[in-house]
């Protein structure tokens, strides 16, 4: 883009001028679309930047501008300093939100989409966000879920895509399943308000755990990824080493060749099982429960059906079971132990099955003794040490040596663990087995808003893909929104019934649609080579940008977003489409936006600021109930009455300065707490850089003053330490704040200079300008031709920096008598020590304050401080 001419300038800012006409002129023509990279070899001047794209719920929030502000303060900074930039913008189109839209309005989700879409589109343009818009996606167009549809299908080819029975939630009014951010706190229906019931149904899984070992290990490469996150990742993961043990199921001829299977990671301990327990929902319960506990144990597995698994498993709640009547053997002992069933152990994790140590557990431990089971001491801390299970009052969960467990006693527990188990494999009890808490990914989804499995279900050839030339399989447009019974797809039997693609057979199309976190798990792919029609990306295209240099986003995305993505990633690289191991090489999680709340301690509600009773000021008060109010920072959010509008900030103070606030008032990973009277400070900042310039164009209207040497050196020094302090804050670690203060130290030092006439103020106003160009685009583009620069600001280069600048001719050295500081003293840079003390020494501030004392030692800091001890 090139700007002609000469832009006058007053000492009028007027930020909602000067920001619709730039928005035009970017908009026109395009000023930040970013070329192709050639080849790999230029990838060390590529730079990907990207913010997690939003879902287009109609409005942008705080947050997002923060979020989208931060990268793309990056993103202006990487062009300017000289790399090809890929920074892009989508929309994470799909979701529950439309459909209950499409419920409670009437309107297609699809039309209430593109709508948001629309109007969150123009809030970003607004806030002159650099994006190449001609990259633009949204995944709920068929252009683009045609490859989420091809993509599922290279999981499906690869054995990774599969079907099998799990438990859903199921509405017992509606009829029909519910996501689990559809049920509340209390398990019950969020439409029909109906409690949820637990049900097995046949549900679509991707295999993530087939790479649980690659993606924990791979944590280790992800060297720009904050601490916090990897350890979430990790935890998530849950590797843990232990063995399978089998317990023969007895008393019961139907079952005789049954075992019940548990992992566990203390082998070492399976000589204390007294009792072992089944998930309820577990499949053998049924069978092992004897006749006359049926009842009870139909009543207490239909009770706990209704229960969350967080209030199945919260360590604050007691853990509830009854006993099925069932027996199993100890195989170790050979002692016959019963069989229970309880709410803590759930049939999605391990085996669906535990064994109970109440010795060495401290869960089993009150689980036994609300239960009245038996307790059998196996480990104790010493040779010689008590194993009575009488004189225990808690578990004993440390290492220590084996007691009552037959050959191994007086084992250390460590090495019995070991032994154990190479014991168990010999006698075909058990074996080693590496577990990870991490479940495969249920992606299934009964609703309509979402992406089509490409599946058709055929009698003679089972499940079927759908051929890649018909892709991709649409959502079709003639679907009545009820939020009762099945998914709408379900009911239109026109899109249902279908030929099967391999053998003609009249077949059935599958009509549940993919999870959302299955679009965002490439649409990062997809941007390099957005409008390509015959593939989803060309991985020479991709593989040139990716993977992503800067990613920035929420932590709640913490896990599963990024866990989904780099699974998405290693088997697509698997599939031979890409050359890299993970997708994003460095991240950002920002803090939240905060803003003040009042909320009434004994009620829990929030009262709107505009209504609470400031009479005490220092004391806000419930208008209501005169209940004193607790005033506290919280995430904004409508219903605690402490959102902001960012309309209103911008109709009032420009998009500048939003970004300018968002960016200055604390780091990008920490909390932001909104202040408005910082929100202005950060306005009046920007005026002054205006009336500078202003200022400077003046006086260079006039007659030019000969400048003053030391003065000028002075000057360019504060010039030159800015482009260094802010150049090292946007390197890395991007302390955004700290760049901004820099920025304010230069012109306050340009500010206070008097002679604004001379070569280096001329060269302190553009390096201003450019170093300011990345967080306050706008005016800084308006600014940029008004000092007779031409073409962007933003195409510009970044300010080298001059070393030989920064050297002082002068040091400021403190004065310090006995430890205080008396004053302070200029000397030549470099000065020796001992040169330095006697300056010191001979000082008016030394004289004045030593004052005939003895100076009993000199302590000297160079080109720092004397201190004199008397």
């Amino acid at each position: 883009m090139t700007l002609g001419g000469s832009i006058a300038v007053d000492a009028r800012y007027n930020p909602n001028e000067i920001e619709a006409k730039w928005q035009a002129v970017w908009a026109e023509q395009n000023a930040d679309r970013t070329p192709d990279l050639a080849d790999r070899s230029q990838a060390h001047k590529k730079f990907y930047a990207l913010s997690m794209f939003p879902y287009p719920s109609g409005n942008l929030h705080m947050g997002h501008v923060r979020n989208y502000s931060i990268t793309d303060a990056i993103a202006r900074v990487r062009r300017m300093q000289g790399y090809q930039v890929l920074h892009p913008m989508g929309w994470d189109a799909f979701g529950l939100p439309a459909e209950n839209a499409a419920i409670d309005r009437g309107v297609h989700p699809a039309v209430w989409t593109e709508q948001n879409v629309a109007q969150m589109k123009g809030q970003l343009q607004r806030l002159g966000l650099s994006y190449d818009w001609e990259r633009e996606v949204a995944t709920c167009r068929p252009d683009y879920y045609r490859w989420t549809q091809w993509i599922f299908l290279q999981f499906f080819a690869a054995g990774l895509a599969y079907q099998k029975e799990a438990t859903v939630n199921w509405d017992p009014i509606d009829q029909t399943v519910l996501a689990n951010e559809q049920v509340d706190s209390e398990g019950k229906s969020w439409r029909s308000g109906a409690l949820v019931e637990k049900r097995l149904l046949r549900q679509w899984f991707f295999k993530i755990t087939d790479y649980a070992e690659q993606l924990l290990t791979d944590l280790d490469k992800l060297t720009g990824w904050p601490e916090r996150v990897k350890t979430m990742q990790a935890n998530w993961i849950g590797k843990s080493t232990g063995a399978l043990l089998d317990f023969p199921i007895v008393g019961n001829a139907a079952l005789a060749d049954t075992k019940i299977t548990v992992f566990t990671t203390r082998p070492d301990t399976v000589y204390g099982v007294t009792y072992v327990v089944l998930a309820p929902e577990h499949p053998l319960v049924a069978q092992v429960t004897t006749a006359d506990r049926q009842s009870a144990v139909e009543a207490f597995v239909q009770e706990i059906s209704a229960q969350s698994e967080i209030d199945r498993t919260a360590d604050d709640k007691p853990k509830r079971g009854i006993p099925t009547g069932g027996t199993a053997l100890n195989p170790f002992t050979g002692e016959e132990i019963p069989i229970w069933i309880a709410d803590y152990v759930l049939y999605e994790y391990g085996t669906g099955a535990v064994m109970g140590v109440p010795t060495h557990d401290q869960r089993d431990f009150q689980f036994a003794k609300n239960n009245g089971l038996p307790l059998k001491v196996v480990i104790v801390p010493e040779v010689g040490a008590s194993a009575d299970a009488a004189d225990l009052t808690a578990a004993y969960t440390e290492t220590g040596v084996l007691v009552n467990s037959g050959q191994f006693d007086g084992t250390p527990s460590p090495e019995a663990k070991a032994k154990i188990t190479e014991f168990a494999e010999a006698q075909g009890w058990g074996k080693a087995k590496v577990q990870y808490r991490l479940r495969d990914w249920l992606i299934s989804r009964q609703r309509y808003w979402g992406v089509p499995i490409p599946i058709v279900h055929c009698p003679n050839c089972g499940a079927v893909p759908v051929p890649d030339d018909q892709l991709p399989v649409e959502l079709p447009s003639n679907v009545r929104f009820s939020g009762r019974g099945p998914s709408p797809l379900a009911k239109l039997d026109d899109w249902v019934n279908v030929p099967c693609p391999t053998c003609g057979t009249p077949a059935k199309r599958e009509t549940d649609t993919m999870d959302t976190f299955i679009d965002s798990s490439w649409y990062f792919l997809r941007y390099p080579d957005a409008r390509n029609e015959s593939a989803a990306f060309d991985p020479a295209k991709t593989n040139a940008w990716a993977p992503i240099d800067q990613y920035v986003g929420g932590i709640e995305h913490a896990i599963l977003h990024l866990l989904y993505s780099r699974f998405f990633t290693k088997v697509l690289r698997d599939r031979g489409l890409l050359n890299f191991d993970e997708p994003f090489s460095r991240l950002l999680t920002q803090g939240m936006v905060q803003a003040m709340a009042y909320k009434n301690p004994t009620t829990g509600k929030y009262i709107a600021p505009a209504d609470v009773d400031f009479s005490d000021p220092s004391q806000p008060k419930d208008p209501a109930t005169g209940d004193p109010l607790v005033s506290v920072y919280e995430k904004m959010s409508k219903s605690k009455y402490n959102g902001v509008d960012p309309e209103g900030v911008l109709a009032k103070y420009g998009a500048d300065t939003s970004r300018m606030f968002v960016l200055f008032k604390a780091p990008p990973e920490k909390d932001l707490e909104w202040d408005d009277a910082d929100v202005e400070g950060q306005f009046r900042f920007l005026n002054r850089v205006w009336r500078l310039v202003s200022t400077y164009l003046e006086a260079q209207a006039g007659e030019a003053i000969a400048p003053d040497p030391k003065a000028e050196k002075d000057l360019r020094r504060a010039i030159h330490t800015a482009i260094k302090e802010v150049s090292e804050d946007l390197a890395e670690d991007y302390q955004l704040n700290t760049a901004i203060s820099e920025l304010m130290k230069l012109s306050n030092a340009l500010n206070d200079y008097a002679n604004k006439t001379t070569p280096v103020f001329a060269e302190g106003i553009q390096t201003l300008v450019l170093l300011l160009a990345p967080f306050a685009p706008h005016l800084t583009e308006e600014l940029w031709g008004a000092i007779g620069q031409s073409g962007s600001v933003h195409a510009a280069t970044w300010p080298a920096l001059d070393e030989s600048a920064l050297v002082a001719d002068e040091v400021t050295i403190v004065i310090q008598i006995k430890g205080k500081t008396r004053g302070t003293i200029q000397v030549p840079a470099g000065t020796d020590k001992d040169t330095l003390e006697q300056l010191a020494l001979n000082s008016d501030v030394a004289q004045k304050h030593i004052a005939g004392q003895e100076v009993k030692k000199a302590i000297v800091v160079p080109g720092k401080l004397v201190n004199f001890v008397v």
